[in-house]
């Protein structure tokens, strides 16, 4: 895999039932690039820890007068600044084009997991921990992916060398065999308080990340109530708590570093010291002397590698069990389906209420609890929540949970009561997929869009087409009714079977509502469309109203009947309170037997 190749075709099955087996599926599936990465780290460390014995054997040549043995060395030494050149561009090459694949392969599971999962992935993880582990937490677990194959390949270097010290010359070799498994172990009992200060730091960093994005998210309500201020005192004590966490963790990686400098000067001197002494007695030559030494303060720069291993694995391990974390999540429906890949039509029934939504019929559904509201609708585009246990919508008698997921949303689009406008050209936010049986023009005029038109071409000075106005993040820069009827705009123009709309106008004016509901009910001539609604302006166009009380359909009819004839209705719709409608009932039972003396 290529970064041009990107992104994967299939990014496979990750193993999710732990971070550190995240880490394992991860390295698994990039087993070429790790190869390819080993082999080319190898040449590196190798070509680097070769030099002392090309420069022992120069200066042995020097002191024994040898020209053929000088220029043989001066050869080795070309040969082995061409191999370090090589080694280490191609190095760097492949083990970033390992750390961008990984942190790829990351998002994208993470992006294929959120759309799967919807809006069920917001009840069960903050918001703000799916940005932080798509952005931050991508890059600390590709470090990894990356880092293992350089870190084997200077293990390998070591114990090659140590091998060849010994093989070279053994009174000094041996010294340095056994030093160096110390200093390279020297550095694990520090480890784990290393790794727990560590996850700390994450784990604030995590919960600074999500209050940042609330706030955000937040930012226009927090200043309607003056509550900015508030937050942003929290921000700044959560940035704080990020700030000393990183603190006490970056001491006690300076004093791993610093034991890594340390016992590595302390081998060096031991080395020079015993080297002096057999040079002395004549057992050794001088240029075996230098060979030894050159090796020994060489092998630092590999065993480097054993310490950014140890850092790399303890900031992505608690960033790989978030990850995990999140791609372990179900829907409660199997995404593959039972069924085959066929769009269903006809009447749209929940059977754990009642509700039924004949096709081609504009429903609508009062329910006095909005959350309650908002789940049914869910539940009716088949994003039942993963706790649920009722039983499945049906659309022309096919259970939604047993159709696959792809074609459980062509036949069923769900609108939320709080939809999102992606950043970009207006154009581009009307781009779905379509039937192509209602044009972007026709949705704007159903969704009454025309004053947000003029004010995008008003407020842009170079677009000279209101559709190639760009829109900020989230829709920003709209106001509530403008966004509710944008993204009512892009719901038309999917034109599914069957529609469900929590809540579109609950940010119109009146006039506004009234024009919209006359452009749904044209527009939608002969689809299926449920619209969840305490609006008298909606309901009253709709062919069929239902009233859900209670977790039930208690009333079924058109809107001015069910206001005359159901009280729980009418308290609903008109908001009356309880004293209301008692002094309502009370009126109309006098009125009753008014009319039964006079008769």
């Amino acid at each position: 895999m290529q970064i041009q190749d990107l992104p994967y075709p299939d990014p496979g099955v990750p193993d999710a039932r732990s971070g550190p087996r995240f880490l394992v599926w991860l390295g698994r599936n990039q087993l070429g690039g790790q190869l390819k990465s080993l082999a080319w780290g190898l040449l590196h460390f190798l070509s680097v820890c070769g030099l002392p014995f090309c420069v022992g054997f120069a200066i042995q040549a020097v002191v024994d007068r040898s020209g053929t043995r000088l220029a043989l060395a001066g050869g080795l030494i070309a040969l082995c600044g061409l191999g370090i050149a090589v080694g280490d561009t191609m190095l760097h090459r492949s083990a970033v084009t390992n750390w961008i694949t990984a942190a790829a392969r990351v998002q994208q599971l993470l992006a294929r997991r959120t759309a799967q999962l919807g809006s069920a992935l917001t009840r069960r993880v903050a918001a703000g921990e799916v940005v932080a582990v798509s952005t931050g937490d991508v890059e600390k677990i590709g470090w990894f992916v990356e880092a293992v194959s350089r870190f084997t390949a200077a293990a390998l270097t070591i114990v090659l060398v140590c091998v060849a010290l010994v093989v070279y010359e053994p009174a000094l070799g041996i010294v340095v065999a056994v030093g160096v498994p110390v200093l390279a172990l020297a550095v694990l009992p520090l480890l784990p308080r290393a790794t727990r200060r560590a996850d700390f730091q994450r784990e604030k960093a995590g919960r600074a990340t999500e209050l940042a994005s609330d706030t955000v998210a937040g930012l226009r309500v927090l200043r309607g109530i003056g509550g900015e201020e508030l937050f942003l005192d929290r921000y700044r004590r959560a940035s704080q708590e990020v700030r000393h966490a990183a603190v006490r963790s970056a001491r006690m990686w300076s004093l791993i570093a610093a034991v890594q400098v340390l016992l590595p000067g302390l081998l060096l001197i031991a080395v020079v010291w015993h080297g002096v002494n057999l040079t002395r007695e004549g057992r050794i030559t001088v240029g075996e002397m230098v060979t030894v030494y050159s090796a020994v303060m060489i092998m630092s720069y590999p065993l480097h590698h054993f310490v950014e291993i140890a850092m790399a694995y303890s900031f992505s391990r608690p960033s790989a069990k978030r990850a995990a974390r999140v791609l372990a999540l179900e829907r409660a429906m199997d995404s593959n389906g039972s069924r085959e890949a066929v769009a269903p039509a006809g009447d749209l029934y929940d059977p754990a209420t009642g509700l039924l939504a004949p096709a081609g019929v504009l429903t609508a559904v009062v329910c006095g609890d909005p959350d309650a509201a908002g789940v049914l609708a869910e539940r009716l585009g088949g994003h039942a929540a993963d706790s649920s246990e009722l039983p499945s919508a049906l659309l022309g008698g096919v259970p939604l949970d047993e159709l696959p997921l792809d074609s459980a949303r062509t036949a069923v689009l769900v609108q939320d009561k709080d939809p999102v406008l992606l950043s970009g050209s207006l154009r581009e936010l009307l781009d779905v997929p379509a039937s192509g049986g209602v044009s972007a023009e026709d949705a704007l005029a159903a969704a009454q869009c025309g004053d947000v038109l003029d004010a995008l071409a008003q407020g842009s000075l170079d677009a000279e087409d209101p559709m190639d106005v760009r829109i900020t993040e989230r829709g920003r820069s709209l106001s509530g009714g403008q966004r509710q009827r944008l993204a009512l705009a892009r719901s038309l123009v999917t034109d599914p079977e069957v529609l469900v709309l929590d809540e579109p106008t609950s940010a119109v004016d009146s006039h506004t509502e009234a024009r919209i509901a006359d452009g749904v009910r044209s527009l939608r001539q002969g689809r299926t469309t449920v619209v969840f609604t305490s609006s008298p302006l909606l309901l009253d166009h709709a062919d069929r109203v239902l009233l859900v009380h209670e977790g039930e359909v208690a009333a079924v009819g058109l809107h001015r009947e069910l206001v005359h004839n159901e009280p729980r209705y009418r308290a609903v719709v008109t908001r009356e309170t309880d004293d209301e409608a008692a002094a309502g009932d009370m009126d109309h039972l006098e009125a009753l037997e008014e009319i039964e003396e006079t008769a």
